[in-house]
């Protein structure tokens, strides 16, 4: 072979690797990097608990809608266990995972498995509870929990008398015996609740218009740890022993969850308060057994938040992620974990009373009539 074919030789099989290697780049570029292969891309799904049937509605629909984008999906319950949680998310990673959503157990407990996860290009989407302690969060969806605790404690005072429907103070001074419930101390989210709540009803605890017979009124004292609602129920059944055995009545509970709001009922009702004297007692998160008892006239309120918009918040941020979109927040300044400030979309939520729950609820076709029957 002369010299001009041999040359020519070498020239066609340095092309035929070039394009090889070109090739494969194009194929193996991750979704995530702005690739467009991301469809059947395994997205995994952390819940905290079955115990509460928002985490349930909320998983589900969040499986369904990423596996009508194409998506495969892993989706699990962790019981309120943390290293259930821990380990579920470890096997994720080691699945191949691409997009992690997560509502964790407890917000500090993950840094290694998101140090694992980021070591892996797989992306990280808290999900209404914010992931504490780590860089490797890179968007968070919510509602405005801080609104939320204002409206909880803006509730209270109108279930109380001492505001009147639009806000404006009525000029009832009391005073009105209330205790002050928290949810649990390592969901980030509870200490915005009860922030929001305090502020709104600080001036009214300071003039005497409140009391809490009790005198707990700092977080650490009134936190219900996994929002639990046998906890909140012997602590009230406590409260009714230590501050009320003389006679003097509960006026009102600042609860800020459904749960804990049924386990508080329990404990009034034991003592021998009436459905008709009850307290004014607030809530969150719309479940059926509490809009039930709302409309029965036991609990007096709950904090409506449309879980349906939070998981398609999820879905669009993750789809996004996965096809190189731009994701869109609304709060860059809010959410601060202690290493960032997470990138947030912050949803809003809705006051639901006796008098609206059927507009907001069943118009709004979260509920059917037939479901709060």
């Amino acid at each position: 072979m002369n010299k001009k074919a041999v040359l020519a030789v070498i020239a066609a099989g340095a092309l035929v690797v070039s394009l090889a290697a070109c090739s494969s780049t194009r194929t193996t570029t991750p979704a995530a990097s702005g690739g467009t292969s991301s469809k059947g891309a395994l997205v995994g799904i952390a819940m905290p608990t079955q115990t509460s049937e928002r985490w349930i509605k909320d998983g589900a629909a969040i499986k369904k809608d990423l596996e009508a984008l194409g998506y495969k999906t892993d989706l699990e319950y962790a019981n309120n266990d943390i290293p259930t949680q821990v380990q579920q998310i470890s096997t994720m990673i080691t699945k191949g995972a691409k997009v992690l959503v997560i509502a964790s157990i407890d917000g500090t407990a993950l840094s290694t498995q998101l140090d694992n996860a980021a070591a892996a290009g797989i992306k990280i989407v808290a999900y209404d509870r914010l992931i504490n302690g780590n860089k490797n969060v890179d968007y968070y969806t919510t509602f405005d929990n801080y609104k939320v605790g204002v409206q909880q404690a803006t509730s209270l005072l109108t279930g109380l008398g001492i505001l009147d429907d639009s806000g404006k103070e009525t000029g009832k001074k009391g005073p009105f015996n209330v205790e002050l419930f928290a949810g649990s101390p390592d969901d980030n989210n509870a200490t915005f609740f009860y922030n929001g709540a305090m502020d709104t009803l600080k001036k009214y605890i300071d003039d005497k218009t409140i009391v809490v017979q009790s005198g707990q009124t700092d977080f650490k004292t009134v936190a219900t740890l996994r929002w639990d609602p046998a906890t909140a129920q012997k602590r009230m059944q406590d409260l009714l022993a230590k501050s009320y055995s003389a006679g003097a009545k509960v006026n009102g509970v600042l609860s800020p969850y459904d749960g804990l709001s049924i386990g508080i009922i329990s404990a009034l009702t034991a003592a021998g308060y009436a459905t008709n004297a009850l307290p004014v007692i607030t809530g969150q998160d719309a479940e059926v057994g509490s809009v039930k008892s709302i409309i029965a006239g036991q609990q007096y309120s709950t904090i409506y938040k449309d879980t349906r918009k939070l998981g398609k918040e999820a879905v669009t941020i993750v789809d996004n992620l996965l096809t190189g979109k731009k994701v869109t927040v609304n709060d860059t300044k809010s959410y601060d974990n202690g290493k960032k400030v997470v990138p947030t979309f912050l949803l809003q939520s809705v006051v639901v009373t006796k008098a609206n729950f059927e507009d907001v609820l069943v118009t709004g076709g979260y509920y059917t009539d037939a479901d709060l029957k």
